[in-house]
Parts: structure tokens; C-alpha cells; sequence
């Protein structure tokens, strides 16, 4: 196939034309700093105010609790480190689970380098969090559960709607990562019970480097950039207008056509895994085989390493990645793959890819006919499974 196959949309998404269509007067039109008082900034200031509204309603929040910020890593910085200052004096205990995302992770590691105790909750092989045990570790002095919605990596999707409800009950903050979920699935902050929420624009088709930041009303929060009276005092800077607008259209777009969009992309992630299953021998899937995001599949093949997998894929123009993009630098296995129980060996030979419900099956076929062929060329190559090869033979 000579066109390119692009299968790692956790990662990124392409722009939508919509988005960049709105985006684009902004940076030369109607290029106002919307805190000026002239009709210039006016404009900017307007449509900031109409993406805010677009975003609020998606997840059925008020508009004054959406919060601009620079993408989902600083929206789960801000929640995280902000709450911890601002509820300290009631308690130092936060809650997580050992599958979220780093912009998580490390935060809590920086907060228990400052006096806070974090729990980090289990997970079962699917990587669904263990609820028992998150009720158990609920304490005195706990002030904040923070839960992903849906796993980067291997896209499970959590019981969020009783562990919020399990948080008001006890009167805790519950933060969610909807990374990956938001514009993918729906989410009602309402009937979920969900006091912070980190989203993204450049997951749902929107561009980079805008996010949001849901803060409920009467969760005291601070700032957590400091300078002007930007996003009502909570987050200064002059804001990305662009970004913003074209952050609003792709979720007006997005959310328009959610269901039958996660439809198809469900249809297709289906498809591929049964194709993998069905071709592949001694391959592994990662994840809820149900409880999982519309276009996330994940594999892992025993005696293969992952990276050679990568690279021999890219070399046939298909894109896909091993696991998260911030740690695709690292040479560790994934934390995730390791907390769902799978040895070291074994969690170096994974494979995710991402599928947009713009892929056909056509692109599938061809992806499996080469991971097929990839996999038993680097297979050859590894005593492991000669060893492996030769035991079931004498077995035989």
C-alpha cells in the first residue's frame, strides 16, 4: 500500500478541516488580546466566551467552570498540585491507581517529596482499578481520589461513575484524566460526580497545545500560573484564542457525530482483533475486551521487542507506537503493562494501535498481513523462541 496508515491517534489526531477553518481569522484578522477594552480584543474575547460555552455543554458543566489551559498535562499538574495546596490543612492522603498517565504520576512523586502520602491503587489484569481495595484506602485525611477515565495505553475504561459517587460520599475530591475519553465517549460531570476533569484538544481532532481544566463550582482551588487576571484570576496568561476556537469547533464536531462514530471505530478495533488473533500465534491482548475505548487496541507478542516491531512498521509507511507518546524515549517497559501482570519479557513486545473511524478495512488487512509477516521475521531471530520452538517440538 503506498499511502500511509495512520494508527496511532491516542498519540495525536490529525486537525479537522473545521477546526483549522475557525482557527484561522484568529491569527490574522481578528487578532485582539481579548482583555482589551477595544472592539478588536472584543471580538477575541466573544469567541473564547462561545468555544467555553461549546465545551461546557458538552459535558454538562456551567461555562464558568471550564478553565483554558495549555493541554491535558498541565490540566492534571493544575488539579493535582493546586488541590494538595489548597485542601492540605484538612489532610494529606490522595488516592491514584498505578496505571495513570505520568503528568499524574509525577505530580504525586513531587507532592510526596513535599509531606503528602499517596496510595497507589491496584489494578486486575485488564487494568480496571480494584473498588474494594480504593474504598479500603480511604482515610481520615484523604482529600482527593484521581482516577484516568480511560487508559492511555490500553484503553480501559474505569467504573468512574462509582467511584465518584464513592468519593461524595465521603466527602473527597474526585479528579478524572478524560484525556482520551472526552470527545471519545460521553461524560455528564453531573451524574458521574466528577469535581476536576483534565481534557485536550489535539485527541479529538482539535489542535495542539490547548486543553481544559473543569473545576466544579465551590472546589477552592488556586492558581496555577500566576501573573494576570486571565480565566477569572485562576490562570493568567493571555489565552491562545486560536487554539481555543479551534478547540471548540472540533468539539462541536466531535460531539455531533459521537455515537455513530464510536460506532464505527468499535466496528473496526473488533475486526482488527479478531484478524491479530486469528493470524498471529502467541500474541496477548491488553485490555477489557469490552470495557475499553471505541479505537484502542493493544497487543503484546512473546519474543519479539517492541521497538523492532515499530521500526519495521514505519519502513511500510504504518504508524503506530508501543505505548504512550511522553515515554516513547524510555527503554523501561510500561508501567501500565506491568501493573496488569505481565513480565518484563513480555511487556517489551506490545503494540497499541489507535484506530480513527476515517480507517478502513482495507488499511487493517494490510496491517495485519504486515505485523504478521514482522513478527515471524524478528521471531527467526530470537533464541528465545527457537528455544520455545524446539521444547514443542520434543514435546510432540
Amino acid at each position: 500500500m503506498d499511502r500511509l496508515i495512520y494508527l496511532d491517534n491516542a498519540a495525536t489526531t490529525k486537525c479537522a478541516p473545521e477546526a483549522l477553518e475557525a482557527m484561522l481569522p484568529y491569527f490574522t484578522e481578528y487578532y485582539g488580546n481579548p482583555s482589551s477594552i477595544y472592539s478588536l480584543g472584543a471580538e477575541s474575547k466573544k469567541a473564547v466566551s462561545g468555544a467555553r460555552k461549546i465545551i461546557a455543554g458538552s459535558i454538562h458543566a456551567d461555562p464558568a467552570e471550564i478553565y483554558f489551559t495549555a493541554g491535558g498535562s498541565e490540566s492534571d499538574n493544575w488539579a493535582i498540585a493546586a488541590t494538595a495546596e489548597a485542601y492540605g490543612d484538612r489532610g494529606k492522603h490522595i488516592i491514584t491507581s498505578k496505571i495513570e498517565h505520568h503528568a499524574v504520576l509525577h505530580t504525586c512523586e513531587y507532592l510526596q517529596k513535599r509531606g503528602f502520602q499517596i496510595t497507589y491503587i491496584d489494578v486486575d489484569e485488564n487494568g480496571i482499578i480494584k473498588l474494594e481495595e480504593l474504598e479500603k484506602a480511604i482515610r481520615p485525611d484523604t482529600i482527593l481520589i484521581s482516577i484516568m477515565f480511560a487508559n492511555n495505553e490500553i484503553g480501559t475504561l474505569q467504573p468512574i461513575a462509582q467511584i465518584g459517587k464513592l468519593a461524595k460520599e465521603h466527602g473527597i475530591l474526585f479528579h478524572t484524566d478524560g484525556v482520551q475519553a472526552y470527545g471519545h465517549v460521553p461524560i455528564d460531570v453531573e451524574e458521574l460526580h466528577i469535581d476536576l476533569l483534565s481534557a485536550s484538544g489535539h485527541k479529538l481532532y482539535g489542535p495542539k497545545g490547548i486543553g481544559f481544566l473543569y473545576i466544579r463550582k465551590g472546589v477552592k482551588i488556586r492558581s496555577f500560573i500566576h501573573g494576570g487576571a486571565q480565566e477569572r484570576k485562576r490562570r493568567a496568561g493571555t489565552e491562545n484564542v486560536p487554539g481555543i476556537v479551534g478547540f471548540g469547533a472540533a468539539v462541536k464536531k466531535a460531539f455531533a457525530g459521537l455515537e455513530e462514530r464510536a460506532e464505527t471505530e468499535r466496528q473496526l478495533r473488533d475486526y482488527l482483533i479478531a484478524e491479530i488473533e486469528a493470524k498471529i500465534p502467541h500474541c496477548r491482548l491488553n485490555g477489557d475486551r469490552k470495557r475499553r475505548l471505541p479505537g484502542n487496541v493493544n497487543f503484546s507478542f512473546r519474543f519479539i521487542e517492541g521497538e523492532s516491531l515499530l521500526i519495521m512498521l514505519d519502513m511500510k509507511k504504518i504508524c503506530a507506537s508501543s505505548g504512550s507518546a511522553c515515554t516513547s524515549g524510555s527503554l523501561d517497559p510500561s508501567h501500565v503493562l506491568l501493573a496488569i501482570g505481565l513480565p518484563h519479557e513480555i511487556a517489551h513486545g506490545s503494540l497499541r494501535l489507535t484506530l480513527s473511524y476515517e480507517n478502513t478495512k482495507e488499511e487493517l488487512d494490510y496491517v495485519v498481513e504486515a505485523v504478521s509477516e514482522i513478527v515471524e521475521k524478528l521471531r527467526k531471530m530470537s533464541p528465545l523462541y527457537e528455544d520455545f520452538a524446539k521444547k514443542g517440538t520434543e514435546q510432540e
